[in-house]
């Protein structure tokens, strides 16, 4: 699966817009986890991409409300990709929560350093991840529904 957009089940008939959030991953099956998760607990419309180019054609052309960015992606890494999104396109402002199994303390401080608003080490827990997504589009000034 290149490029997805998962949507939640059934949207609220009042809410006039969804919050979107892209998640930038290259294994298939953390897109589809998180997805579930962000779209489940939060309401949150979900792009998903594969890779950097995939995720840098994305980010260029849409706004999201928050990014999820993991490091270890084919071709261009993901530091390389923060800088690119922070740069040039519709999301130099965007929450971006990096996610990724490199935890040492220097590779952290290099991403938030370059840009990123939130860490976390894989694998997280879905309800860690949710929380950070909810924080980061809060701070935005966007509230996304909380769904229990």
């Amino acid at each position: 699966m290149d490029e997805t957009r998962a949507r939640p089940a059934a949207a609220p008939r009042d809410t006039p817009s969804r919050q979107r959030v892209l998640i930038i991953d290259d294994e298939e099956s953390l897109r589809l986890l998180f997805a579930r998760v962000l779209a489940g607990e939060l309401g949150v419309e979900v792009e998903l991409a594969g890779t950097a180019e995939q995720a840098l054609r994305r980010a260029k052309t849409c706004a999201y409300d928050a990014i999820l960015l993991d490091l270890l992606l084919p071709g261009m890494g993901g530091i390389q990709l923060l800088d690119e999104i922070r740069k040039a396109s519709a999301n130099v402002a965007t929450p971006v929560s990096v996610v990724s199994v490199l935890a040492d303390a220097e590779t952290k401080n290099r991403c938030l350093a370059g840009g990123a608003n939130a860490y976390l080490a894989k694998p997280v827990a879905p309800a860690l991840l949710a929380a950070t997504v909810r924080e980061q589009i809060a701070a935005r000034g966007r509230k996304p529904d909380r769904r229990t």
